[in-house]
Order: C-alpha cells, then structure tokens, then sequence
C-alpha cells in the first residue's frame, strides 16, 4: 500500500498439512507488514507456532523461502519499474 505494507498474500501448496498450515501462517503474517519485517521472519517462528515435530521443519523452511522469493520478485518488478 501507500504505506509501504503487504496488504495480501496467498499461496499455493502441493503437499502435506504441515507445509499447507505453514504456508497459510506465513501468509497471515505478513499482512499488514513492511517488507524488511516480513523478510524477517524465519521458519523457527512458524515451527514454533505450530508445534512442528522435527521431522516436518523442512515444511517451515519452505513457508520463509517462499516469503524471501515474493520479496526478491517484488523488489525485481518494483526496479523494473523504476526504470
């Protein structure tokens, strides 16, 4: 938005309840963020929240790649634009 905050997130995910409620907090998080706090956030906090075992923290590590990729493509097409 005008201010600089996420406004919307969604996501697509093929894959087991883990990786889809980890890509759903994702999302919910980063609403209403700045991109430098949403880029802060890492997938020890959405284990934690969601009580991962250890066994599906790859789940949680996919959630904060893809925060980091919509990131790096926004700042992409928001240069793109500049230009």
């Amino acid at each position: 938005d005008e201010n600089g905050k996420i406004t919307d997130a969604r996501f697509k995910t093929f894959g087991c309840g883990s990786a889809i409620a980890s890509s759903s907090l994702a999302t919910e998080w980063i609403k209403g963020k700045s991109v430098n706090e949403a880029h802060s956030i890492k997938n020890q906090d959405i284990a934690k929240e969601l009580c991962l075992p250890p066994v599906k923290l790859h789940c949680s590590m996919l959630a904060e790649d893809a925060i980091k990729a919509a990131i790096n493509d926004y700042n992409t097409k928001k240069d793109k634009n500049k230009n």
